[in-house]
């Protein structure tokens, strides 16, 4: 991987992150894009970028590889939010999670994710790497194919396929998963077939590409309702529970229309952001702003209520709730993001250390 393509990457994920924060601030990034409705894609296309094809014949080390930088990770981090759930309930009287169980411990995880409601956001670590062993295995079986636009509309036909096939079957715990599987994988082969056939073959960031996208998320926002909470979610769309209201395809579109936009963004910016270190500690440390960034919001809002002399009430949803969001909105956006990604850095400072200790 080249130094330019590598710290490319970095800031997309940087940008992925903030787009998350963002949307559970309630507040949109890009304009035409409202929360919610392609950054979770973004991830996944991401991770298509950086998918290697040795690991096709090497099913072991690549599922190995992906247990020690999702799974583990993720199962400590579920032991320490445990312990802080249980000290939440100690002073508030809240008891911020499901019952804690071998079940909601090891299976929830890979169903909804949402066992804990103080690190909910990492649900998606589990969505994450169910979806990358399928894609490899997917990507095992049709190696045979050498026709890249069979495997494209073979991966089009599931992303396509995923919401019609929820609606038809029924929302339940196995439509759930697969769904997401459908809906992930498509995304992940973009990002792959992106870097593998289009990157530095085509050029798709021009001023056509430009107003021919700007045109078509216009007629997109058509189907949006997100300006009023009562006509539905439009262009947004909840995966991890397969919410999509009334819509087929425009959650796809959409998803496709903000990742080219992403991509655009960070070729724009590249130039300008390469050198801030700060933006460089947000994308290596976006696993730790995931785990970390609704707890912060609720520390926050619970210092705020403290120093205010009011009685905060704390509900499963109010997690998500921050104080006077009309004033503070963007002073939780730049407090969320800088105690995140330094207290991230602090963590792999740390963890470095602990390596360098064992290995001596």
């Amino acid at each position: 991987m080249d130094k330019i393509f590598s710290e490319k990457i970095n800031l997309l994920k940087a940008l992925a992150i903030i787009l998350v924060v963002s949307g559970h601030l309630e507040f949109s990034v890009f304009g035409m894009f409202p929360p919610y409705s392609f950054q979770l894609a973004l991830f996944f296309f991401i991770s298509g970028m950086l998918f290697k094809e040795k690991y096709v014949d090497d099913f072991r080390a690549y599922f190995i590889k992906r247990v020690k930088s999702l799974l583990l990770p993720y199962f400590g981090y579920e032991i320490a939010y445990v312990l802080i759930t249980f000290v939440v309930f100690y002073f508030t009287g809240k008891f911020l999670a499901e019952p804690i169980s071998l079940k909601n411990f090891f299976i929830t995880p890979f169903i909804n994710g949402h066992q804990l409601k103080l690190c909910a956001p990492l649900w998606f670590v589990p969505q994450l790497f169910l979806t990358l062993i399928t894609f490899l295995c997917l990507m095992k079986i049709l190696k045979k194919f050498s026709d890249k636009y069979f495997k494209l509309i073979f991966f089009a036909i599931l992303g396509f396929g995923a919401i019609p096939f929820i609606k038809y079957f029924g929302n339940n715990i196995l439509t759930l998963v697969i769904m997401k599987l459908m809906f992930s994988t498509f995304f992940v082969y973009l990002g792959y077939f992106y870097v593998k056939y289009i990157k530095n073959s085509y050029n798709i960031f021009n001023a056509r590409w430009f107003f021919g996208i700007i045109i078509f998320q216009s007629f997109l926002w058509l189907f949006n309702r997100d300006y009023d909470p009562s006509h539905g979610i439009g262009l947004s769309y909840v995966l991890v529970w397969g919410r999509f209201d009334d819509q087929i395809i425009v959650p796809i579109l959409t998803a496709m229309t903000g990742i080219w936009v992403s991509l655009f963004s960070i070729e724009i910016l590249y130039p300008y952001f390469k050198d801030i270190k700060f933006f460089k500690y947000v994308g290596d440390t976006t696993y730790h702003i995931m785990a970390n960034h609704t707890f912060v919001m609720f520390l926050i809002t619970g210092c705020i209520y403290k120093l205010l002399g009011e009685k905060m009430y704390i509900n499963e949803e109010y997690i998500y709730g921050i104080y006077n969001p009309v004033q503070t909105t963007y002073l939780y956006f730049v407090l969320v993001m800088l105690i995140c990604t330094y207290f991230g850095v602090f963590q792999k400072y740390i963890w470095k250390r602990i390596s360098k200790k064992d290995k001596m």
